[in-house]
Formats: structure tokens, sequence, C-alpha cells
């Protein structure tokens, strides 16, 4: 197994930006990512597991540790009424298979950039539906080395949140309960979906995705719009244009950029409308406080 040396992290994020990782690894099996953990701990060494990057801010300064990538954790199993997907397959693809199959319940998640393992431990969502609406069991790896099968419902899942990083554990794979149905039916609701993320989604600039959590009884997004805030920059970084409630870099932003840009549309949110809005984008390295 490969581990490389001062990795870019920016080309690991849908953002695009951000320091390097002291060390770099892509595990095939579920032994190998033991092994990297196991070897992180002898050493003292911190460790972080990442998939597609679509949430994450990883500072200018990086990462003083191990990135382990899952994206080679890939297998892609279809049956009768179910699909199961490893931690590295992309939500994306796991939908296309279950179209092909003639599956639905993955239809929300064709849009959603992320990987299979990041979407679970998040309960990613998207349109009205989450992950846990069709999730059956989580294959993972427990702190104690143990390969173990948890039931979806013993996963405490909630609004983009699992009990899955309070305990330590590492997603292998998922299973997820389907149903058959029209195949042309499917497509056509993932095509309605796909067409309107065009539509008020920038696609075209690296995000991720919604960059806030939706505040109880608000929308982020109306909320910064209201504050005035759509097209406010930092450096390279920008409220957008086209939906507010993402942050996009528009080519040449900083982490740095970014992380101010974010906290600046806390702080005019909170001093226009008394309401506290939270990431939904994790951050990895240190971040300076202004």
């Amino acid at each position: 197994m490969e581990v490389r040396i001062n990795e870019p992290m920016s080309r690991h994020t849908s953002f695009k930006a951000g320091g390097t990782a002291a060390w770099f690894a892509q595990p095939e099996t579920a032994g190998e990512l033991s092994a990297l953990t196991v070897a992180c701990k002898k050493t003292g060494a911190s460790w972080y597991v990442v998939g597609n990057g679509s949430n994450l801010l990883v500072s200018d300064s990086g990462f003083d540790g191990l990135i382990i990538n899952t994206c080679r954790l890939n297998r892609l199993e279809v049956s009768e009424d179910s699909l199961t997907a490893g931690a590295g397959v992309l939500l994306s693809k796991a939908a296309a298979e279950a179209l092909k199959a003639g599956l639905t319940g993955l239809e929300f998640a064709a849009g959603i950039p992320g990987s299979t393992g990041g979407a679970v431990v998040m309960n990613a969502g998207a349109y009205g539906s989450e992950i846990k609406d069709v999730l059956k069991s989580v294959t993972v790896l427990t702190e104690d080395r143990r390969v173990e099968k948890i039931p979806a419902e013993e996963l405490e899942l909630g609004y983009r949140t699992s009990a899955i990083a309070k305990c330590g554990w590492i997603v292998l794979e998922a299973e997820f309960s389907l149903k058959k149905g029209d195949p042309s039916e499917i497509r056509a609701r993932m095509d309605d979906l796909a067409a309107r993320r065009r539509e008020k989604q920038p696609l075209e600039y690296p995000s991720a995705g919604s960059t806030f959590k939706r505040p109880e009884g608000y929308f982020a997004g109306k909320l910064i719009e209201d504050a005035g805030l759509k097209g406010f920059s930092v450096g390279g970084a920008s409220v957008s244009e086209k939906h507010a409630g993402f942050v996009i870099n528009r080519g040449d932003a900083t982490a740095s950029d970014i992380y101010k840009l974010c906290k600046e549309v806390r702080r005019k949110v909170f001093e226009t409308f008394g309401v506290s809005l939270e990431l939904e984008v994790k951050l990895l390295g240190k971040f300076e406080e202004e």
C-alpha cells in the first residue's frame, strides 16, 4: 500500500483549497485500514478519514498526520431489493446502479457529490429525503479493530448527524433497502432533481454544497441573502449570487479566505437576525481566530 508524503489536499476536497497532509493513504481492504490506524496509535500520529472530500475544509497549514482516503473501498453489489456500497463509492454511482437495476429510493442521492461513507456518517439528504430513509445497515471498523454490522436503527441518525463518529467507528460499507420501480419513472425523477440543482446551485464553482446547517425554523440561505450578503467576498471566496447558502471558490481562494468569509457571514446574520449559523462543513487543521 502506497503512503504519500505531503499530499496536497486541494486535490481531494471539493473546495479545491487547503494545505498538505503529512501522510496520505488509500487502503483497499478493512485489514489495510486497520493496519494504518494501529500504526498511528503506536506512533502517536493523528489520523482522519475522508471520502470524496465534499464536506471538508483543510487549513492552509495542512494536516500534520495521516489522511486515510476510502475511495478504494469501492465494492458495489445489487440484489433483488437492496444495494450494498463500499464507503468510497460515490452516491451518484450508487444511484446510477440502482436505476440500472430498476430500484427506487436513491434518486435524491444522485446529485449529492459525496461518497457513501461520509453520507452515512452525516445522514446526508436533499429534496426532502435522507440517507436514514433507505439505510438498512452499516458495516464498520470499531475502535478495537473489529468488523461489525450495525442496524440502521442503532445509529441515532438525525439531521446531519449519527452515532458513528461519536463511537469512533469507520464506515466500511452500507446496505440500502430499496424497492422495485419503473426505470423510466426513476430516471424522470433523477432528471428533474438534476435540473433543479443546475438551476438553483452554483455547480460551476468549487464548493462544499450547503455551507451551513439549517437553523430550526429558518433557511440558512434565506437569512444570508436577507442580510445582504449575496456576492460578499473575502479574497477568492464568495457567497454565491445564485444561492446564498453556498460559499464558493472563484478560482484562487485559500482555506483562510473561505474560513474568514464564513465567520463574517455568521457574525452578520447573528447581528441582523439573532440567529446563530452552524457550519455544516467540517474543519481540519489549524485556523486562525480573528
